[in-house]
């Protein structure tokens, strides 16, 4: 059964997130701090994280960044009252899969959960994409970089994976949007360019002069590599 931490410091939307949840036929763990949040994710080993942005003890940012730098790339939707574009994007950047605005409907936030464990590489005859450097194992959701694997969300995973498939093809964020992430609402455009940036941050030997995912000014993002055989 599918594993779901939900993270806050109030009672009722916990209660409310565990009933959804477990009516939607998810195992559902729950912490009401951000010291209980890092024990249960590390500790359970939930398949996606609900996460309280303002929390008592450890802050929800500083959870999703703990877990972020300890590798661990399970899922994480924030909930927060803080309804700012700056807001969303800050959480995004600190490697957030989705942002829920309370209050929320929970059954548009279970609607978000299966979205995103949706996401799997497709089905297809399970090869690789393969560039110098650089290996996407579809069948087994892996990528490898510099010889190395890396770990990647599936907002990342998806993003990497729409632009490896047609190397050298200028993609505006809008297509990104609707082709990455088309099973989700409300996706910003600057969005796109904080995923881009984790991105950056995991397959690239240097982020700050990217190589492989490189900007296309004007117009959005392109993947440059040619592909091994």
């Amino acid at each position: 059964m599918t594993r779901v931490l939900v993270v806050d410091d109030q009672k009722t939307i916990v209660e409310t997130c565990r009933l959804y949840l477990q009516h939607a036929g998810f195992e559902v763990v729950v912490a009401w701090n951000g010291e209980q949040a890092l024990a249960e994710a590390r500790d359970a080993r939930p398949d996606l994280i609900v996460l309280d942005l303002l929390l008592p003890r450890v802050d929800g940012r500083d959870v999703c960044q703990r877990l972020r730098d300890e590798g661990v790339r399970v899922p994480i939707v924030m909930l927060t009252a803080l309804a700012t574009e700056e807001d969303r994007i800050a959480g995004l950047e600190l490697g957030a899969d989705d942002y829920v605005v309370k209050p929320f409907s929970p059954r548009e936030l279970v609607a978000r959960v299966r979205a995103i464990l949706r996401r799997a590489p497709p089905a297809g005859d399970g090869d690789a994409l393969r560039f110098e450097g650089l290996t996407l194992d579809r069948r087994a959701h892996r990528v490898l970089a510099g010889g190395r694997e890396v770990e990647l969300t599936p907002r990342e995973w998806a993003l990497l994976e729409t632009l490896a498939a047609q190397p050298f093809r200028a993609f505006s964020r809008a297509e990104l949007i609707e082709r990455a992430f088309a099973d989700e609402r409300d996706v910003l455009e600057r969005s796109v360019d904080a995923h881009v940036m984790n991105l950056r941050r995991r397959i690239e030997p240097d982020p700050t002069a990217p190589k492989r995912i490189v900007t296309v000014f004007g117009v959005g993002y392109r993947f440059e590599g040619v592909p091994c055989d």
